[in-house]
């Protein structure tokens, strides 16, 4: 640990996070102090604002109270914390106003506590989820810590958060047209877009098209909420809602989620853990959620070209996070990005089998069956050109001493994790991942590596908790946050 406690002194600084007022997380793994690097450690202040919204003149406010008191409800004075919540259908805005109208009832922004109009209390029509059984199947971690890292060499799973959106279906097109595929972290009901079951808007069959051409759909949440501001009630709501929503428009529900704005304290992750979702991070953020423009475009391209660039797809994977709400991000990264994975000899794989997981895993059956296969049968995805170089002298090392690389996840008595699928640690339990439960205490050197992405993963950790003295943080286009420590 002295090691580690060298490493924050020496590298903690402004850290972006996809986080809101509470705690947020930094990305996982060996991509910590790269990200530290790249970004220069410090990051300008400056953030987006809020929408903005005409409040009424606080001379008014007196009148108003009056106003409201008479008439039995609050349809446009002060709300909130202090002042109580709307009347019955109305939303309290995130300036904390009563109104009706999108600037006042989208999510995430409205109040959900004092106003009922808000878009996120609104339930989508369907098949009610909440008694479907949910066994704890496979290998993949559920709840807890979270996902990181894929665990299979030579993958990298994109994924998109915050859609569907209107440029989704061009998006979708772009994969397509490079028979690759993406894993959609879908949010429900968020930015005045409307529910996504909604027929008469195209979300549903943006979402039918990803399973069909075979990409991988999981959960964002219904509305975007901040899991930290939530009681458990409102938390199982957020999940099954939108779990309602998917399952109307594919017969299932998916067992992968990744939580807004990366919060999930530790109420969080217990609920996950009940509600049997698999809680995936990230190692690439490209950011362009901070760089919508066609010149910040080039700071993702060269966050990815530092990442990727020197990779080798024998002893390297990456998760990586965009979104497709930015203009940027669907027209100008992605297919930088895919041109990349084609000229690297990657392979553009879901989040599902970058950890190894079985796809009869990813979803929860509703009225239809789940799928079983991946790729679904008629659909071609690219696989990588040429044989993937061998791994660098300096890579992880190869198995010795005759033992057997794991084909089944458990480790030990002759069997190694380096080079499995499943992960480089064996754990303490004797089982293979590359999580810090796999490669922190107990990690048995052995069987496999027990390498510094724990070190890395807790030092993020430690980044977290000494925010909590400071509490500073800074907003993003109500999807990150840039925390000063």
């Amino acid at each position: 640990m002295k090691w580690l406690s060298l490493a924050l002194a020496t590298y903690v600084g402004l850290v972006t996070a996809h986080g809101d007022h509470a705690i947020p997380h930094v990305v996982g793994g060996r991509q910590i102090l790269a990200e530290l690097r790249a970004r220069g450690v410090l990051r300008s202040h400056n953030h987006h604002a809020r929408h903005a919204e005409a409040a009424p003149a606080t001379s008014q406010n007196s009148q108003r109270l009056v106003t409201r008191q008479a008439n039995g409800g609050n349809t446009s004075g002060e709300c909130g914390k202090g002042f109580g919540s709307c009347a019955s259908g109305y939303c309290c805005s995130p300036a904390g106003w009563c109104g009706n109208t999108p600037a006042y009832c989208n999510a995430p922004d409205c109040q959900i506590n004092y106003g009922s109009g808000c878009d996120a209390l609104k339930k989508p029509s369907g098949t009610d989820t909440t008694n479907i059984p949910r066994p704890l199947v496979g290998t993949v971690a559920y709840g807890g810590l979270g996902i990181y890292d894929c665990v299979t060499q030579g993958d990298i799973a994109l994924t998109f958060d915050d859609g569907p959106y209107k440029y989704t279906g061009d998006l979708l097109d772009i994969f397509k047209r490079y028979q690759m595929v993406a894993t959609f972290f879908v949010t429900g009901n968020n930015i005045g877009k409307g529910m996504i079951n909604d027929r008469t808007k195209p979300w549903a069959g943006y979402i039918q098209r990803m399973i069909a051409e075979g990409h991988q759909v999981a959960s964002h949440t219904w509305s975007h909420q901040n899991a930290s501001q939530l009681n458990d009630d409102q938390y199982r709501q957020q999940m099954h809602y939108n779990e309602i929503a998917l399952a109307d428009i594919i017969g299932y529900f998916p067992t992968y989620m990744r939580p807004p704005y990366s919060i999930c304290e530790s109420n969080c992750q217990r609920l996950l853990t009940e509600l049997g979702y698999h809680a995936i991070y990230f190692d690439l953020d490209t950011e362009g959620y901070l760089h919508d423009t066609p010149e910040g475009a080039q700071i993702g391209k060269d966050i990815w070209d530092k990442a990727v660039g020197p990779a080798n797809p024998a002893d390297r994977s990456f998760l990586q996070i965009e979104h497709d709400l930015q203009y940027q991000s669907v027209y100008n990264l992605t297919e930088y990005f895919l041109k990349s994975i084609q000229a690297k000899g990657f392979r553009s794989v879901p989040v599902g089998v970058c950890l190894g997981d079985d796809p009869a895993n990813w979803y929860r059956k509703v009225s239809k069956d789940v799928p079983t296969v991946w790729p679904p049968a008629g659909v071609t995805v690219a696989t990588p050109t040429g044989t993937p170089p061998t791994p660098s002298s300096s890579g992880s090392p190869t198995p010795s001493g005759g033992l057997k690389v794991s084909t089944d996840a458990s480790c030990g008595n002759g069997v190694t994790c380096q080079g499995s699928t499943f992960g480089n640690c064996c754990s303490v339990h004797g089982w293979c991942g590359s999580t810090d439960s796999y490669c922190g205490d107990g990690c048995q050197p052995g069987f496999g590596t027990c390498s510094n992405a724990y070190l890395f993963q807790q030092l993020g950790r430690i980044i977290i908790r000494l925010k909590l003295l400071f509490n500073i943080c800074f907003p993003h286009q109500r999807i990150h946050y840039v925390c000063f420590i």
